[in-house]
């Protein structure tokens, strides 16, 4: 059996979903802000950290493996003159460390803007998921009050 519904009550669910999207669109709005607050909230946490990590990696470990690559380069020349290649191999030695530390601080850095980002996306999918919900619960509500009120209005004739 084939139940039509008539052209006035899709109408009327229609408007009543544009209205209710028309409601919701200011608290996605609103999530929207919240989370890009957050967000900066988040880059200001975490970027003195990110530097002070960068600048452990160059003040400690760097001159540790300065030292520690000198000391193999001296155990291992055969004939121990002195040389001016050592302020050269120490500089490399630096630049390199330094490099090395900066990608980390890079990498760190884009790992947790990344993160971050995936934050304010799982956010923006609950506010929509929330909305669609809270849509089709009107959607429901309001069905069920016109089937109310076409009722009464049956009686009443």
């Amino acid at each position: 059996m084939v139940v039509e519904i008539p052209a006035t009550w899709v109408g009327r669910m229609k408007a009543q979903a544009v209205r209710t999207g028309h409601r919701m669109a200011p608290m996605a709005d609103q999530a929207k802000v919240v989370t890009a607050r957050r967000i900066e909230d988040a880059r200001y946490w975490a970027a003195p950290r990110l530097e002070s990590a960068a600048h452990g990696v160059e003040e400690q470990l760097a001159p540790k493996v300065s030292h520690m690559l000198t000391t193999a380069a001296r155990k291992i020349d055969p004939k121990p003159e002195r040389s001016r290649r050592w302020p050269m191999l120490m500089l490399l030695t630096g630049l390199t460390v330094g490099s090395i530390g900066y990608m980390f601080y890079r990498r760190n850095a884009q790992q947790w803007t990344e993160h971050m980002k995936d934050s304010a996306s799982d956010a923006s999918r609950w506010v929509n998921e929330n909305a669609s919900t809270t849509a089709e619960s009107a959607d429901r509500m309001a069905s069920k009050a016109s089937d109310k009120v076409d009722e009464a209005s049956r009686k009443m004739s």
